[in-house]
């Protein structure tokens, strides 16, 4: 291990390089990370400390942050825990790269997070009601319409991400003409490569807007309304305005986004008993915890069902 001349504000883009470079990270991602230790810098840096360096770091520093955290006022409201554990785990990112680069510094171990942080992580999604509701909301008969239900379709069957799905090409579904399903291999997040699946019910929806396409676009999904010279290929903030628009015309809650129905696509799996980790890998979660969140979804329902069918009533 070595002791670095540099203070820590100016490793951190060398840390994010590392990210990209050799976690694969996506460039949002990093973003998240440069905003979040933007804090733990500024924070320094009210304290004139900004000259720091890795191996000055105390665990007496870190509690002095974490009560910085939990006591600071954003627009008159405490940090939620949740909130605060985004800025901690950042940190610790940071930490754990010094150890890969053998600089001397803090254990990453010793940034530990809110017990009850986890608690606060809740996911919203939609019952398979509500997900028809969204789904008959496109008036198919026109084209926009018609690519709108394609959407929807494709986001329900197959627990893409908005980016993902955006990022989809034409000539990735030339071979679907004669298929009643679909199997796409995509590259995820973190550049992570992954198998997604059409239904018969989501591929039929494509292929229908596909033979309205005369054009030579490559995107799969087209902004109709924008320039002739430029590709047209609808942007993640697009469908989000598409999802909020038949949200609203099937009256469902208005939280609905392109990443509710990830979840209620999940959701709607695990009720059906399907395997958690099988639902990893549709998901294209790197980590088994990541997927957990959506238990919590049906315990309350298995709950439920103990109490009705085993209470032990039948024993008396």
């Amino acid at each position: 291990m070595q002791k670095s001349k540099k203070p820590i504000g100016e490793h951190i883009k060398d840390f994010l390089d590392y990210c990209e470079v050799e976690r694969g990270l996506s460039s949002r991602t990093q973003e998240n990370y440069f905003h979040y230790l933007k804090k733990f810098t500024s924070w320094l840096s009210s304290h004139d400390r900004s000259n720091l360096l890795p191996h000055e770091l105390s665990s007496q520093d870190i509690w002095d942050y974490r009560l910085y955290l939990s006591r600071h006022q954003d627009k008159g409201k405490s940090l939620a825990k949740l909130t605060q554990n985004y800025y901690l785990i950042a940190l610790r990112a940071l930490l754990s790269y010094f150890v890969v680069k053998d600089i001397t510094s803090l254990p990453p171990d010793k940034v530990t997070l809110p017990k009850d942080a986890a608690k606060e992580k809740t996911i919203k999604f939609l019952n398979l009601d509500q997900v028809k509701k969204l789904l008959n909301a496109p008036d198919a008969t026109n084209p926009t319409g018609l690519r709108d239900k394609a959407i929807i379709e494709a986001l329900f069957s197959t627990g893409l991400r908005v980016a993902e799905l955006v990022a989809l090409n034409r000539d990735q579904f030339d071979s679907v003409w004669n298929k009643q399903d679909f199997e796409l291999g995509i590259i995820g997040k973190g550049s992570h490569p992954r198998t997604v699946y059409f239904s018969a019910r989501a591929l039929e929806w494509l292929k229908k807007y596909l033979k309205t396409r005369g054009d030579k676009e490559t995107a799969l999904f087209l902004n109709y309304r924008g320039p002739a010279q430029q590709e047209n290929r609808l942007t993640p903030r697009s469908i989000e305005r598409i999802i909020k628009k038949y949200s609203v015309k099937a009256g469902i809650p208005l939280f609905t986004t392109p990443h509710t129905l990830r979840h209620s696509y999940a959701t709607d799996l695990l009720e059906k008993g399907v395997d958690l980790r099988a639902i990893q890998e549709f998901l294209g979660h790197k980590n088994i915890v990541t997927t957990q969140i959506y238990t919590h979804v049906t315990n309350k329902r298995l709950r439920d069902i103990h109490r009705q069918f085993h209470s032990g009533g039948d024993l008396k």
